[in-house]
């Protein structure tokens, strides 16, 4: 852990004092002949300063974890804890559950799921009913298709009422074309990760206060 990131790292995990330096080294050890190199473990401790505490049984048994129910080979295994460490760290029962409710309730094949993780991890340690409500928007009164939602990922990992009030200023617009065979269609990626000055200007093709007047009128 770099010396700049050192006083919040023990702020948050003083009890990293009490563990047993030879376990500690043995967990680093562990990580290094996964083939995480010294700046992805530096990395994963600083963001999941909890990572270290857990035995070496655990951090296998999670690493194995990811590989086989998201069919993830090694190093994909690795990009992807190493962007988010704190799905070692965390419960595994918010993950569980959102796999079934992609898999079952929201009809994406594993190759999707597989994709959508990868790219946005944080989809599976959210809220059920989070993923659930942003997903009947965007695909039922948004009517966005699964595999365009797949390639957009970040979408389910907006805020609702930003995809709502975008969503309703372009339908007011006459703009909501989110199909990519049709002329003048809206890009899912520029709707839901531009700030509101590049929504309105670049893909509303209108004024940010006429964005404010009309969602006074929601």
């Amino acid at each position: 852990v770099c010396s700049a990131d050192l006083g919040a790292f023990i702020t948050i995990n003083p009890f990293i004092f009490t563990k047993d330096l030879e376990k500690l080294e043995k967990r680093v050890a562990y990580l290094a002949s996964k083939r995480f190199s010294k700046e992805s473990i530096a990395r994963m401790v600083t963001r999941a300063p909890y990572l270290l505490n857990f035995s070496v049984e655990r951090l296998d048994n999670r690493l194995g974890f990811f590989q086989k129910e998201l069919g993830l080979n090694p190093q994909k295994t690795r990009d992807l804890v190493t962007r988010y460490p704190r799905m070692l760290t965390g419960s595994l029962e918010p993950i569980k559950e959102n796999l079934k409710v992609c898999k079952f309730e929201l009809g994406f094949r594993e190759n999707e799921i597989q994709h959508i993780v990868t790219h946005v991890p944080k989809i599976l340690t959210g809220s059920k009913r989070r993923l659930t409500e942003i997903f009947d928007y965007v695909h039922n009164k948004m009517a966005i298709p699964h595999h365009y939602i797949v390639k957009f990922p970040q979408i389910l990992n907006t805020r609702l009422l930003r995809v709502k009030e975008r969503h309703a200023f372009l339908q007011f617009l006459g703009r909501a074309q989110y199909d990519p065979a049709q002329p003048n269609y809206i890009s899912l990626d520029k709707f839901a990760s531009t700030p509101d000055e590049v929504f309105c200007v670049d893909v509303a093709k209108a004024s940010v206060q006429d964005f404010e007047t009309f969602l006074t009128t929601m």
